[in-house]
């Protein structure tokens, strides 16, 4: 039996949106603007020269960057020799669940509440309940913020207070960074877990735990974050899988951002070379039939939320090398889909995710134009190819 393997680059858009002014992001183009950055030596830090995606972009990335946005990206210009496109988002949100879920069938059938962009940005009602929850007399933060500058500037405070750093953003979040040793990684967890309920009810879409080591001047966020999401509202891709006895694998943090459901086996790791790693045993181990989700974050949490253009275009291109690796792993009949689940342009101002199409490049069925598509056509897809009954509202793009 054939296997699929859907690789999600977290926040790799290639601009075109549709509706993007409408989330204050008109223009805004990930890839394309990385792209030409880079031509221009202004991305020099750590690498050199023009973009250098040779994998990807004989998939037919450099196309569909110019059918997303009308950008043709310097460097980027191959002739494909996969199946290639660029796919649209129906769901009101720029955020990790509404991508993911959207890609696995299911878009968001409500509006994401948001907290606002004021300081204080929680209300009485939810600082109380945070404050009975953990068992502290305050709260340090309340606020909009990039989470390792808020850890740098209130984690002394929190170490002499005990009190929880609580911050939003842009998407549908409740942060919560904590001390491992001092506040406790299962203090924080539980404190999280307690919280998710309420907040969920609320339609905020995650609670999300983000502990951190070290000492003043040194602190480190670590690998054990978790996120707390709100349960996706209809069966997804995983769940049509799993229904018909298939295995279903999920790297990074495919599990939290659907709530454990429709997954058989959880890998996770320190960093994306670590989950990288395991796209790669899986590629040769993985059982007939089976299907393997990937989220790799760093792309957006390292370099597109801080805005690092040199730091993003180093990450794609060392993954483009594994990329290539991961390819001449696979076995014939498999089916490997790279995309990405919002945009995250490290060219424009404030430091958010970016309302963006996204690329869709498929191995495994020869060369041709998939055309622009939805986000819930690769969900179909991927159950045309696997042979499942369910395909949800998608209609799959497989010749």
């Amino acid at each position: 039996m054939s296997r699929a393997f859907l690789i999600v680059l977290d926040s790799v858009g290639i601009g075109g949106a549709p509706d993007a002014a409408s989330f204050g992001d008109a223009g805004a183009n990930t890839l394309g603007h990385i792209a030409v950055e880079c031509a221009a030596g202004r991305a020099d830090t750590g690498r050199a020269g023009p973009l250098h995606l040779p994998v990807m972009d004989a998939l037919g990335l450099g196309r569909a960057v110019a059918l997303a946005s009308g950008l043709h990206p310097p460097g980027l210009g191959a002739m494909p020799a996969g199946l290639w496109g660029a796919a649209t988002e129906v769901s009101r949100g720029k955020d990790t669940p509404s991508g993911h879920w959207e890609l696995a069938g299911v878009p968001v059938p409500w509006e994401w509440a948001y907290f606002p962009l004021t300081e204080p940005a929680f209300d009485e009602t939810l600082v109380a309940e945070v404050l009975r929850q953990a068992g502290t007399e305050g709260i340090l933060g309340n606020r909009h913020a990039a989470g390792l500058a808020i850890m740098h500037e209130l984690g002394e405070e929190h170490l002499r207070t005990g009190w929880p750093i609580c911050y939003t953003s842009a998407d549908s979040v409740f942060q919560i960074a904590a001390h491992e040793e001092a506040f406790g990684l299962d203090r924080l967890y539980r404190l999280c877990a307690d919280l998710a309920p309420y907040l969920h009810a609320r339609r905020v879409g995650r609670v999300i735990a983000r502990p951190f080591t070290g000492a003043p001047g040194n602190f480190t966020r670590t690998a054990n974050r978790r996120d707390y999401a709100i349960a996706p509202p209809a069966p997804t891709l995983m769940d049509w899988a799993q229904g018909e006895g298939r295995m279903v694998h999920a790297i990074g943090k495919i599990s939290d951002i659907f709530s454990g459901r429709g997954i058989g086996a959880v890998h996770k790791g320190k960093n994306d070379a670590a989950l990288i790693e395991h796209l790669h045993r899986l590629a040769e181990q993985a059982e007939p039939g089976s299907l393997t989700f990937c989220n790799l974050v760093e792309f957006d949490s390292l370099y597109g939320h801080p805005r690092d253009v040199a730091g993003y275009a180093r990450a794609l291109e060392a993954f483009d090398a594994q990329a290539g690796a991961f390819l001449a792993r696979l076995k014939p009949g498999d089916l490997a889909i790279f995309t990405a689940d919002h945009g995250n342009d490290p060219t424009w101002r404030g430091s958010d995710h970016t309302r963006e199409r996204v690329p869709v490049l498929a191995w495994g069925y020869g060369a041709g134009e998939i055309g622009t598509c939805a986000f819930v056509d690769v969900a179909a897809s991927v159950a045309a190819h696997l042979g499942l009954g369910q395909r949800g509202p998608g209609r799959s793009f497989l010749p």
